[in-house]
C-alpha cells in the first residue's frame, strides 16, 4: 500500500498472473523461491538449511522449507493453501523451528545466519552442520567470534563440533572428507602445496592425496584430462590419488572411510 497500490489494483495483478498473494497484504512475484512463498504463508520467515540456502551458505538437504516462528504468532496458514489453518496434519513436511533467535538480524522474512547456523547444529546431521559452519566462515560471512553464539545453546551432542571448525576448507564436501579421514585414525594434512603441480585437499599419512572431486556434468573433458594430469605427475613422487565423487563423499562416508583406510594400510605393509 506504501507504494501506492489499490486493493483493486492487487487483486487485478492477481488475477493476471503478475502478482502472487502469498498471505494476506503480503505479496510476491510469480517464480519467487517456493520456501521463502511457504514461509511467508505459514506465517514465519525463513529459518534453518532454507535460509543458509539462500544466503549461499552450504545446505546438505535444503529440499523441505524450514520456518522460524514466533511465539506470539496467531493465525498460522497451510504452507500450500492461506485459506487453510496449520495443523500437524497439513505442513507438507514443513519443519518448524519455535526456539528465540540469539541475534537481531532477523528480516522479516529470514533468520539471520547466526540464528541459521545455530538452528542448523539441532536440525542436520553433525558433519553436514559443520560443513555449513565451515563455508560460512570461508565465505567471510561469520568471524570466530561468532563461533561463542552459534554454539551458546547447541545441544551437548553436538558442543564437540567448534573445536574442529575449519574455515580453510572450501566446501561442503571437504568438511566432510576432513571428518572421513579423521575416523580411520590417520594423520591428515590440509590444503598442501606441490611445486608444479599445485595445492591438493588432503595428504594422508604421507602417502595418499585425496581431493574433494568437484567436477560436474559441464565441466568438459579438458578437466577431466587435466585432473588426471595432477595424478599422473603425483604418482611420479611416490603419492597414490583417490577422488571420491560427492554423492559418495557425502552419502556413502563408510565407503570411502574403508578406500582410505586400505590403501594406507597396503602403502604402509609394502
Amino acid at each position: 500500500m506504501s507504494l501506492g497500490a489499490t486493493t483493486f489494483g492487487l487483486t487485478a495483478a492477481v488475477r493476471g498472473g503478475h502478482l502472487v498473494r502469498a498471505r494476506r497484504d503480503h505479496y510476491v512475484l510469480p517464480g519467487t523461491d517456493h520456501h521463502l512463498v511457504e514461509a511467508v504463508r505459514i506465517g514465519g520467515r525463513l529459518a534453518c538449511v532454507s535460509a543458509l540456502s539462500s544466503m549461499g551458505i552450504f545446505a546438505f538437504d535444503a529440499s523441505r522449507t524450514h520456518v522460524h516462528m514466533d511465539h506470539s504468532m496467531s493465525r498460522s496458514r497451510s504452507p500450500k493453501d492461506r485459506f487453510i489453518p496449520l495443523t500437524p496434519f497439513n505442513r507438507h513436511g514443513v519443519q518448524l523451528h519455535w526456539h528465540p533467535l540469539i541475534d537481531d538480524n532477523a528480516t522479516e522474512f529470514s533468520v539471520g545466519i547466526i540464528d541459521a547456523l545455530a538452528q542448523s547444529l539441532r536440525c542436520q546431521e553433525p558433519g553436514h552442520a559443520l560443513a555449513s559452519i565451515d563455508n560460512a566462515l570461508h565465505l567471510g560471512r561469520i568471524e570466530e567470534g561468532d563461533l561463542s553464539a552459534i554454539f551458546a545453546k547447541a545441544p551437548e551432542r553436538v558442543c564437540h563440533l567448534r573445536e574442529l571448525v575449519d574455515g580453510s576448507a572450501e566446501s561442503g564436501q571437504e568438511t566432510m572428507l576432513r571428518l572421513i579421514i579423521g575416523s580411520t585414525g590417520h594423520s591428515c594434512e590440509s590444503q598442501v602445496s606441490f611445486e608444479g603441480i599445485g595445492r591438493v585437499d588432503f595428504v594422508v599419512a604421507g602417502c595418499l592425496v585425496v581431493e574433494a572431486d568437484s567436477r560436474t556434468a559441464h565441466d568438459g573433458w579438458e578437466k577431466h584430462v587435466s585432473d588426471r594430469g595432477r595424478d599422473l605427475a603425483l604418482a611420479r613422487l611416490g603419492y597414490m590419488t583417490l577422488r571420491p565423487a560427492y554423492q559418495h563423499t557425502m552419502q556413502r562416508p563408510e565407503l570411502v572411510a574403508g578406500a582410505i583406510a586400505k590403501l594406507v594400510s597396503d602403502r604402509q605393509r609394502a
